[in-house]
């Protein structure tokens, strides 16, 4: 089984502090981990609406990094801090970028992520599909 490591350059900063890898490629599948809604400064954004946007913005790079797109992605996983509150805000933001119904998607509400602040962690899976 071949095993592609991928790090975008945006976020080379983020694997030397944290130690893992941002997707692994495995055949045509992308395994992508936990992303949020944080600046490439790895600061956290308050603002929901700005940081809901700016984690579908990472999860994009790590998908382009990759060689996909939000239309590869198969199956989606999303923690919650709050979830009933942010919930409307964190779907239209999601749904800005994301086509609707192509994907089966999870949601789970947690008491806190990795630092204060963040409301959301998005992880997927996704197949490279032929073109």
């Amino acid at each position: 089984m071949n095993r592609e490591i991928i790090i975008p350059d945006e976020m080379r900063e983020i694997v030397s502090r944290a130690g893992y890898a941002p997707a692994v490629k495995v055949g045509e599948t992308i395994y992508v981990v936990g992303q949020v809604g944080r600046t490439l400064d790895l600061e956290v954004i308050e603002d929901p609406r700005e940081q809901f946007r700016a984690m579908w913005e990472n999860l994009r790079i790590v998908l382009n990094a990759a060689g996909c797109t939000f239309d590869d992605v198969v199956e989606m996983t999303s923690y919650h801090v709050a979830m009933s509150k942010h919930m409307n805000v964190f779907r239209e933001a999601k749904n800005d970028v994301f086509p609707k119904g192509t994907y089966a998607w999870t949601r789970i509400g947690v008491s806190e992520l990795a630092h204060p602040g963040l409301l959301a962690e998005v992880k997927c899976v996704a197949v490279k599909r032929q073109h």
